[in-house]
């Protein structure tokens, strides 16, 4: 594609080149068996203090495999995890592409009516899942297709003192000390009879499904993306020539305290690290901000992912705010998931010293990642540009046919290799989204996000909002980032949600909930006086609610449909 459809290939950090053909022809378990064999004892995952190295990763893998081989599994089949971040998650994910099995990561939060549909309509046979979820996934089990549930606790991979502690202390009241039914499979006792079983890998190639990952859950029916193991490779590669100026081969430590099941750890943060042989420092619970700032003074990371709602978190923590946690260490910060509000953005820098450069993507589009230069300009309230061999168009919002012009905004639509395959068993739903466009080079496919947006003379992408939120009073358009945006200026509101209510004078009417900083006050008539001096009139709230806090994901997206549910 020439620098004419993709300005953003002039404007890339120095050193990043516009392409990264030819891919290898490798999956992510090439990558990490490179690292067993020459880098048997460097860490790949940091947990709780213990370290597990690539070696172990490699052998425990292999074993688990063997494991599930014994137990009737074959290439194809889908094993649901539902785990947090810990080290099962990785060795259960590696043994099941080893076996050819497609990974199904679980958000552990799901209540049983969420867990059925993804169980039943993926057709995952085997769960693999913490013993604190263990009486849920039995609940659900005789309406879904469930064969084999297999339990692991989550001290298992603790060091010594932490276990032993845990087990005195916290087994039974967190729940994780359960019995598990004579016809269901224990992690450890499984890792234990294998561990001498022979066992040969079945063999990938990149274009082999690798994955099936939830998406939809809050804006409507749940739906399961399948993605192929090309899409971890290209992601790697690309994320790693993007941040090479600051993230180093196998010494600097990646956070991930953003769960498994969602795409941005699942594929982005993964995918860096296996290829650049990183190790992970996991966190287990994002919400759980102590445990998250003791993981940053006992690792030392230098690359921190998360979403708008830690990084409010984090500035807001007390020992942050007193200064007892050096941020020194971290060089680069991803934020995604969710708009990132400028205010949240300086305030964060300031204090820390580390740079958030905001990015943007998809679960269906497995991170063909948009995200600022690492180095270079971030624009206010760009989420940046496109990696190497991720492309952008902006088409028409109505029939997404006509492309827009530099500037205008219209539908976001993404094109590279890795985009997802389809939406699992909804072939009228996938053709929906993914649409064949013609370009300089021929035709090319591309994926319809549903958010709207604009590409400015530079390639930088801006976010305006997604078309189903776009609130409609008074045959107005309001864009509910925007009055969000206007409203995190004030320097008592720490968090807000901003969504269109039903309203019989304007079809619709805007509505502001909002959360102040602790010690700070502000009333509706000053918030909405604040907006009057920023927004037209349509757009200033004719509503603002005072909440002590906003009804989130687990990754951390303020859920507007909530908030229009259930107003009061």
């Amino acid at each position: 594609m020439t620098t004419s459809r993709a300005p953003w290939l002039g404007n890339y950090d120095r050193g990043v080149p516009t392409t990264l053909a030819p891919y290898p022809n490798r999956t992510i378990l090439d990558f990490v068996s490179d690292q067993a064999r020459t880098r048997p004892d460097a860490p790949a995952l940091l947990f709780k203090g213990a370290r597990v190295s690539w070696a172990r990763l490699e052998r425990e893998s292999d074993i688990f495999a063997a494991a599930l081989t014994a137990l009737g599994l074959v290439k194809g089949d889908r094993i649901g995890l539902l785990l947090p971040n810990c080290p099962q998650f990785f060795v259960a994910e590696l043994a099941a592409w080893k076996i050819g099995a497609i990974v199904a990561p679980l958000n552990p939060i799901y209540t049983e009516h969420e867990l059925e549909g993804p169980l039943r309509d993926n057709g995952i046979e085997t769960v693999v899942t913490l013993t604190r979820f263990y009486e849920r996934v039995c609940k659900v089990r005789p309406r879904t297709p469930v064969k084999r549930v297999i339990a692991t606790n989550i001290k298992e991979y603790f060091p010594g003192l932490l276990r032993f502690l845990f087990t005195l202390v916290r087994e039974a009241k967190d729940g994780d000390r359960v019995a598990i039914a004579p016809s269901d499979f224990v992690f450890s006792q499984l890792m234990r009879t294998h561990r001498r079983t022979p066992f040969e890998r079945t063999a990938l190639s990149p274009d082999d499904a690798a994955v099936l990952l939830m998406s939809g859950g809050t804006t409507g029916t749940p739906k399961g993306v399948l993605g192929r193991h090309a899409a971890y490779v290209l992601t790697g590669l690309q994320v790693e020539a993007w941040t090479a100026s600051v993230v180093s081969k196998g010494n600097s430590v990646l956070m991930l305290p953003l769960p498994m099941f969602h795409v941005y750890a699942n594929v982005g943060v993964q995918a860096l690290a296996f290829v650049t042989g990183n190790p992970i420092a996991l966190v287990p619970n994002p919400r759980d901000l102590k445990d998250l700032l003791n993981t940053i003074k006992r690792e030392k990371p230098v690359f921190l992912t998360g979403v708008p709602t830690l990084f409010v978190g984090i500035l807001n923590h007390p020992d942050v705010q007193a200064g007892k946690v050096d941020f020194s260490s971290i060089k680069i910060c991803f934020s995604g998931a969710a708009p990132l509000l400028a205010e949240t953005k300086a305030r964060f820098e300031a204090i820390t010293g580390g740079r958030i450069v905001e990015g943007y993507s998809l679960t269906e589009a497995m991170m063909a990642l948009c995200v600022n230069p690492v180095e270079g300009p971030n624009k206010l309230g760009s989420v940046g540009m496109p990696l190497p061999d991720v492309y952008v168009r902006i088409y028409d919002g109505e029939e997404g046919r006509e492309e827009m012009p530099t500037g205008e905004v219209g539908e976001i639509c993404f094109g590279g290799a890795q985009l997802m395959v389809a939406f699992w068993n909804r072939p009228e739903e996938t053709a929906g989204v993914l649409r064949d466009h013609f370009d300089d080079d021929g035709p090319r496919r591309w994926l319809h996000t549903g958010d709207l947006g604009y590409l400015d003379e530079d390639g930088y992408l801006f976010i305006v909002d997604r078309k189903k939120d776009l609130i409609k009073t008074s045959g107005y358009q309001v864009w509910p980032r925007e009055v969000e945006e206007a409203l995190a200026a004030h320097p008592a509101v720490e968090e807000v949600g901003v969504c269109g209510v039903p309203d019989e004078t304007k079809g619709e009417a805007v509505r502001a909930w909002v959360v102040l900083r602790q010690g700070q006050q502000a009333t509706e008539a000053e918030l909405r006086a604040f907006c009057r001096e920023r927004l037209a009139p349509y757009k200033v709230p004719g509503k603002v609610e005072f909440r002590r806090d906003l009804p989130k994901t687990l990754v951390g997206k303020i859920l507007r449909r909530a908030l229009k549910d259930h107003p009061a």
